[in-house]
């Protein structure tokens, strides 16, 4: 039980309820449903993503003896060696299954590893190191969209709202340790306020072939009876619910996230900057099922929201930062 604990600690395992979001509302952005090469991403995205926490904690062992000597590598519960294997180890697996989803999806997860080992081993502690999260962020987002479709294109926009989210989040993280300065949160808290906006007005959905015999509105001719594949009150009732689902899940964003950057704002204390560091990370879930809420995509945007009260359960036993 104890090294269980140890590597649970060490890959933060709480975290892992933030990534499948990544691929599922890349999926749905593009206007495709989830299939077979989508659980391909999914899966792909965990490896590489458990393989950067891994890398992470080798890489800051010194730093972390000084600053946190409890965990796993400097208190000698894993082996330094063995942490880094595992991020070798899941990093081949990561690219692997990318690469049974297709090569589009490779295409994506290839860059993905390398961002995510160049953070840690590199630009973390540098004015690059919060670009190159977020960034890590987005290409998970696109991973989703490729291995579904073969075209990550469709799901820049929302890739670039879930990058500021991760950029926000990162930059107030480098502080989590110090504390001392409210500038960080107050930014994060701007920014989860202009995203939570942005989602919440909704976005144009992508065009969906019409079924076969199907007539629009404008095209029937006058006192022809309306199909009903375009009733209108199809029409005004559906897009009523999309957004109602889709401004709760903005709303659920904004709550998760601002009121810990709040409470770092007023008292930037290093235990409230890790609360608010906890509160961002958290926030990722509502953020990705508004994303897909907003592509039109609710059931899956369900299903994503389902993975934050599970997260949470287990961000009581294991740190998520």
């Amino acid at each position: 039980m104890s090294r269980s604990r140890a590597w649970a600690e060490l890959l933060r395992l709480p975290a892992l309820f933030t990534v499948p979001g990544d691929a599922l509302s890349g999926a749905v952005a593009t206007g495709a449903r989830p299939n077979a090469r989508t659980a391909l991403a999914i899966a792909s995205s965990l490896c590489l993503y458990e393989a950067g926490m891994a890398l992470n904690d080798w890489a800051d062992r010194e730093e972390d003896a000084a600053e946190r000597p409890g965990r796993p590598l400097p208190s000698g519960r894993i082996r330094p060696a063995a942490a880094l294997a595992a991020s070798c180890a899941l990093t081949a697996a990561g690219l692997a299954l990318a690469a049974r989803a297709g090569r589009p999806a490779l295409a994506v997860a290839a860059p993905l590893a390398a961002t995510v080992w160049a953070y840690d081993l590199a630009l973390k502690h540098t004015p690059a190191g919060p670009v190159a999260m977020a960034a890590a962020r987005g290409l998970d987002h696109l991973l989703g969209a490729a291995a579904t479709t073969g075209r990550p294109g469709g799901a820049l926009p929302s890739a670039a709202l879930l990058g500021t989210h991760t950029l926000a989040v990162t930059v107030v993280s480098r502080r989590e340790t110090q504390g001392g300065s409210s500038l960080p949160p107050l930014a994060a808290l701007a920014a989860t306020a202009l995203l939570s906006g942005v989602v919440a007005r909704g976005a144009a959905r992508p065009a969906t072939p019409a079924p076969p015999g199907a007539v629009s509105p404008g095209s029937a001719p006058p006192g022809a009876a309306t199909p009903d594949a375009v009733s209108p009150g199809d029409d005004r009732v559906r897009p009523s619910l999309d957004g109602v689902l889709r401004t709760a899940l903005a709303t659920a964003y904004a709550a998760t996230a601002g009121r810990p950057y709040g409470h770092a704002v007023l008292n930037p204390s290093p235990p409230l900057t890790q609360r608010a560091v906890g509160g961002g990370i958290r926030a990722t879930i509502p953020l990705q099922a508004a994303l897909a809420a907003r592509a039109g995509a609710g059931l899956t945007a369900v299903a994503i929201a389902a993975l934050a009260p599970i997260g949470r359960k287990y961000a009581r036993k294991v740190s998520i930062t």
